[in-house]
């Protein structure tokens, strides 16, 4: 990866390239959730994106910006979901092979749209070491080019565009939060954050059973001996190094929160909303509600990051059956 850390200038750059294909997703709104939360609370709906995430803004951007040579040796990630949607959906409008290491465990739906856009799947045992290694494998074997899920800098910038686009429609906001897995999209949405809305306060939202980007802000480095466990299958991802690096200069608070917290969140934004979302957006909300003192009486921009969901699953289903 390159070692600088992308800027304002790669986020404006990115919203021009990847505008012919991401979509510019809407922008809601429930008085019932203001009610409820005692503030005022906009939603960036990323879960009506291409592959239904956030992900493809920042997978589209990468693919799109390399040049001819490499692109004709196709692109390789590892994911557990979402962003090798978005990198498989990304080379076949460039029309490019496309390889994807999926962990052991990952939704079945997901890797069902891994699949469905054309990318080669490739199955490895949990966790970040295993992740690598095979990806490292298969860069060696087929000369693709790395479009990392969080680390790359064309990645990142392109996930900066959704809070560019909420900072454009939703007008005044005290306060941006997205979730906190890898920390692309909050690296991303600090970048724009500090460039269109000066002091606005911003927020990581990280589960508890995955809170490595709470533990590496504290220690001052990036603490790698997390092993996740969280019905957010999208946030298990070690904190990248440069996004931490990111969340530091802009001044980025992190705020824990627990599944069960997650969950009931999810299912009120089902039922307020009438939005399907994943686990790993409802973190967001579950933020809202447990740390209040943030946000009382302000208006708040929250990123939904996704809506893949095992419909066969559901937690609260799950819940019942014990």
């Amino acid at each position: 990866m390159d070692p600088i850390l992308p800027d304002f200038e790669d986020v404006l750059a990115a919203a021009a390239r990847i505008a012919p294909f991401a979509h510019r997703t809407p922008v809601h709104r429930s008085r019932s959730l203001d009610a409820l939360a005692g503030a005022e609370l906009v939603f960036k709906c990323e879960n009506l994106q291409r592959i239904g995430a956030f992900k493809f803004r920042g997978a589209c951007n990468a693919v799109m910006a390399l040049d001819e040579a490499s692109a004709a040796r196709g692109v390789v990630t590892h994911s557990s979901g979402n962003h090798g949607a978005a990198v498989a959906l990304a080379a076949r409008l460039r029309g490019i092979p496309c390889h994807v290491v999926v962990p052991e465990g990952a939704v079945a739906s997901k890797l069902a749209a891994i699949q469905a856009y054309g990318a080669v799947l490739h199955r490895c045992p949990p966790g970040t070491p295993a992740r690598e290694a095979a990806t490292a494998r298969l860069r060696a074997e087929t000369g693709a080019t790395l479009v990392h899920p969080y680390k790359d800098r064309q990645v990142i910038a392109g996930q900066g565009t959704a809070a560019l686009e909420l900072l454009a429609e939703a007008g005044h906001l005290d306060a941006l939060m997205t979730p906190l897995g890898g920390g692309g999209l909050l690296g991303g949405t600090a970048i724009t954050a500090r460039a269109r809305a000066g002091d606005i306060a911003v927020f990581g939202a990280e589960p508890e059973g995955a809170a490595d980007g709470i533990a590496s802000l504290a220690a001052g480095h990036v603490v790698t001996d997390i092993v996740p466990e969280t019905i957010c299958d999208g946030l298990r991802g070690t904190l990248g190094e440069p996004n931490l690096a990111l969340i530091q200069r802009h001044r980025v608070q992190l705020l824990p929160v627990s599944d069960a917290e997650v969950v009931a969140a999810m299912r009120l934004a089902w039922e307020r909303l009438k939005l399907v979302i994943e686990p790993s957006s409802a973190t967001v909300l579950a933020a809202v509600f447990r740390h209040r003192d943030h946000f009382a009486g302000r208006r708040v921009g929250l990123i939904l990051s996704g809506g893949n969901v095992d419909l066969a699953a559901l937690p609260w289903q799950e819940q019942n059956a014990t």
